[in-house]
């Protein structure tokens, strides 16, 4: 279902942005094209070499190269993704985007985007249950962008609760029913 499908992914700062490795190597084995763009703290997470061998794509974080000057327009990002998938997205970034602060690449290519949005939690529990947070949550969905829930269990904080971004291979398959739906919408439409 994945198939040729050209998936942005947005990687925030969280220890969780460990899983983007995994996410991005099955993305790419189901077929779709995967171009990446990292807030400046995800880089202190995962490397962009890392995810740059994965996914076959520069990664980009700034607004620009500091060896040529060449621009990484967020406008082409979001004229080129299917869907945007931010993974982890993080409660300083879904604020941000609930508020249309857009401080960084990945932030702008939010507001820029054509294709549908899809953010993937990753925070402790107290901040995911905070009221700020779940109003961002109301206000983003209210926009029309769509949730994959953070899982329960241990955090990186050694507490047990709701906060850890889903397993990457829950994610892919969310993505896959995502499509699968459109793909029937269309159908619908066209008989």
């Amino acid at each position: 279902m994945l198939q040729g499908k050209k998936i942005l992914l947005g990687i925030t700062g969280s220890i969780a942005a460990y899983k983007a490795a995994m996410l991005t190597r099955l993305l790419i084995k189901q077929g779709a094209q995967v171009k990446i763009v990292m807030t400046p703290l995800a880089k202190e997470f995962i490397t962009p070499v890392t995810l740059a061998t994965l996914s076959k794509n520069t990664v980009l974080c700034d607004f620009f190269s500091y060896d040529d000057g060449a621009w990484n327009s967020h406008i082409e990002l979001g004229l080129w993704a299917d869907v945007f998938l931010v993974a982890p997205c993080t409660a300083n970034t879904m604020a941000k985007m609930a508020h249309g602060i857009a401080d960084n690449l990945l932030l702008t290519s939010y507001l820029s985007v054509r294709c549908p949005v899809i953010l993937a939690p990753a925070m402790d529990m107290d901040m995911f249950q905070h009221p700020a947070t779940q109003q961002n949550i109301a206000t983003l969905t209210s926009y029309g962008n769509i949730f994959i829930e953070p899982n329960e269990g241990e955090l990186a904080s050694g507490l047990m609760g709701k906060g850890r971004m889903a397993e990457p291979e829950r994610i892919v398959s969310a993505l896959s029913n995502f499509f699968a739906g459109q793909n029937m919408l269309k159908k619908k439409k066209s008989s």
